[in-house]
């Protein structure tokens, strides 16, 4: 997408398939980057990329500030630009201050806040889920009369199908209430909304003047729910346009009616609906205005030579991408591999699974050291990712499962809450010590005997 370039562009975060973009597309890019990604530790481009610390990407506050300081206030840019989740308003916000391009805030608030969003696309006669509005989910004791069904419990604008859970009468949700409440949980605006069934699909795509011009639709293995209920990996299947052109005949129509009622003009979205395979009915989940998590950036670049990002930076310069769409044949698809509760000592490396058959692009999104909990609470705790290819969907599942085994057998997670005698048995017991010359040498064993 080589061509027209623009001045400069605030980007808020340090997504590093942003930033090429924006290299490539901009003289100049400031990047704001809060404390959690600098100490991960962002890959930068080396030229026309301007960091700039602030203490959160998600304050107006904290973003003008740190402009002010830097004296960049007045410096006439051109956008402001995001890919983080939070930072959607802040960004919005940010661009109406500094008279310049970016998405309005109201449709940024949209397409954060779940009840807003479910009452405007319901609005607009799209079959979506009821919701009330759980104003502090510390005190529930007025809701005692309330008379609902099996109900979905959620933050109100969070990500990752965080703290979400299913509750099916008062005395349920009161126990939820219990729990958050113990945990003192930052979150405190929840939102219950009504069951949706059927298989949980995917729709990543890029819009410009209000028109939806590409989308990759995809399935999960199972719904988000299910998966963190179930304590399993969520992993996610690309539907093929050309030998699942009914899905995209079905799902396109819907997409772009659901892009319009949620007012998004130019930019990238990651929608997830429900579809009902007896009836084929549709009925709308959620929907974001950025790409989606895990590996999808990877993946719709794979199957269809489609930069998510690149659009994304395009779309907010007011520049409308041009899509060179190349549909590979292959069946396509990519999974979180989960950790285990301890302290995580080993891996196999990402060149050894990259060797395995049908693998395309693997990362893990934790170094040595982590402490995994008992329990993931967002589908974002995981070890790390994989992008795999097939020949059909069930030869994908089949081939997820067999590469999850696989890594898992060659973890090496230190058991939580060991006494010091548990820990050092543990310790010789993979690493078994030798005399030499008065010292300690150790020898590496096969890992994982014995569970760990």
């Amino acid at each position: 997408m080589a061509g027209q370039r623009a001045g400069s562009i605030l980007n808020i975060g340090v997504d590093r398939y942003v930033l090429r973009a924006c290299q490539r597309h901009a003289a100049e890019t400031v990047a704001l980057c809060g404390p959690e990604p600098w100490d991960f530790g962002p890959t930068v481009p080396d030229e026309r990329v301007r960091i700039l610390r602030v203490d959160d990407t998600s304050s107006p506050e904290s973003v003008l500030g740190g402009l002010h300081r830097a004296g960049l206030a007045d410096h006439g840019f051109d956008a402001v630009h995001t890919g983080e989740e939070w930072s959607l308003v802040t960004a919005g916000l940010v661009a109406r201050s500094l008279g310049c391009r970016g998405i309005d805030p109201t449709v940024a608030l949209h397409f954060r806040d779940k009840f807003l969003q479910k009452l405007k696309v319901r609005d607009a006669g799209i079959a979506t889920a009821t919701s009330i509005v759980v104003d502090d989910i510390h005190d529930v004791d007025h809701l005692a009369d309330l008379k609902f069904e099996r109900s979905v419990l959620k933050p109100l604008s969070y990500g990752g199908t965080g703290y979400t859970g299913v509750v099916s009468d008062f005395q349920e949700l009161s126990a939820a209430s219990a729990r958050w409440r113990a945990r003192n949980l930052p979150q405190r605006t929840f939102v219950l909304e009504g069951f949706s069934t059927g298989d949980e699909w995917v729709a990543d795509g890029v819009v410009f003047d209000g028109e939806v011009l590409f989308v990759a639709l995809g399935k999960y293995g199972e719904p988000c729910l299910t998966s963190l209920s179930q304590q399993r990996a969520l992993w996610v299947r690309r539907l093929d346009p050309d030998t699942e052109s009914w899905a995209y005949e079905l799902a396109g129509p819907f997409v772009q009616a659901a892009i319009s009622a949620l007012g998004l003009t130019n930019g990238i979205f990651h929608m997830e609906f429900f579809h009902d395979p007896d009836t084929g009915e549709l009925t709308f989940g959620e929907c974001a205005a950025r790409r989606g998590g895990g590996l999808t950036q990877e993946e719709v670049l794979y199957k269809f030579n489609v930069d998510l990002a690149e659009c994304g930076v395009l779309s907010t310069l007011g520049i409308r991408p041009t899509l060179d769409i190349r549909v590979r044949p292959e069946t396509v698809g990519h999974t979180h591999v989960l950790g285990r509760a301890g302290t995580l000592i080993g891996y196999p490396s990402v060149s050894e699974i990259r060797d395995l058959p049908d693998v395309e692009y693997a990362r893990f999104e934790h170094p040595f050291g982590t402490q995994f909990p008992e329990g993931f609470e967002f589908i974002g705790q995981s070890l790390g990712l994989v992008l795999v290819s097939a020949d059909s969907e069930a030869a994908l599942a089949a081939r997820i499962g067999q590469l999850r085994a696989w890594i898992d057998e060659r973890l090496v997670v230190a058991r939580p809450h060991m006494t010091f005698r548990e820990h050092r048995n543990w310790h010789e017991s993979h690493w078994p010590a030798e005399e030499v010359l008065g010292g300690r040498v150790y020898t590496p064993i096969q890992p994982n005997d014995g569970g760990y």
